[in-house]
């Protein structure tokens, strides 16, 4: 089973539910999911941008509320990633995590860098953020052609090694703050990341097709 958790950002489609996710919104990130038609299992945070109409159908239909005062020293999408890997999940996915406000966005793709637990990713449409700690490797699905960029956080990333990108890495260093693993492209429908020691932020981004 992976967790889903609904953020308060923008939310691009298309979006792809399994039928076993446990979905979780962040207070605002509720309303993504009514629009979707989708029953969260958990709204967490201080509810201030949910109505109490909203909240009393919620609570009707079997909802689980997990409400904190409005003061308080986490984001939404914080505490419910902390109620997320409490749940034992496989996964953690977060959508709707970036918007408008770059403090908020900032902050929302660092959050998964100091999470323990089950791996997170962040989906926006076309776009996918996964995090590589070392010793580690990452498996990448996608197509030829598609964009895989490695940035590292927090420090140089060390031993890095790709199979199937189109500039090959061989056990090399990526050093903070440098631009050279940025727009790498997929030359098979799958692609790997190995890494030594540090973590990798790993942006890929799929073609669309027309019809998407």
């Amino acid at each position: 089973m992976r967790a889903v958790i609904f953020a308060n950002g923008w939310l691009n489609q298309p979006v792809h539910l399994l039928p076993d996710d446990y979905i979780i919104s962040a207070d605002g990130g509720t309303h993504h999911c009514l629009a979707l038609g989708v029953r969260p299992r958990a709204v967490i945070g201080d509810l201030d941008s949910i109505s109490e109409a909203e909240l009393a159908m919620l609570q009707a239909s079997g909802v689980s509320i997990v409400e904190y005062p409005s003061r308080k020293d986490y984001t939404d999408l914080e505490l419910a990633l902390q109620y997320a890997q409490e749940l034992a999940v496989d996964g953690i996915v977060i959508l709707a995590a970036l918007g408008a406000r770059w403090d908020q966005t900032l902050a929302n793709v660092l959050l998964p860098a100091a999470q323990v637990g089950a791996p997170i990713s962040i989906l926006d449409g076309a776009q996918e953020i996964h995090y590589l700690r070392g010793a580690g490797t990452l498996s990448i699905s996608g197509q030829p052609g598609d964009t895989v960029s490695l940035i590292p956080l927090g420090g140089a990333a060390q031993g890095v090694a790709t199979q199937q990108l189109e500039y090959p890495l061989h056990g090399e260093t990526l050093h903070f703050g440098s631009t050279r693993g940025v727009s790498n492209v997929m030359t098979s429908h799958q692609a790997t990341v190995t890494l030594q020691e540090g973590l990798l932020v790993c942006v890929v981004i799929h073609q669309q097709n027309a019809d998407d």
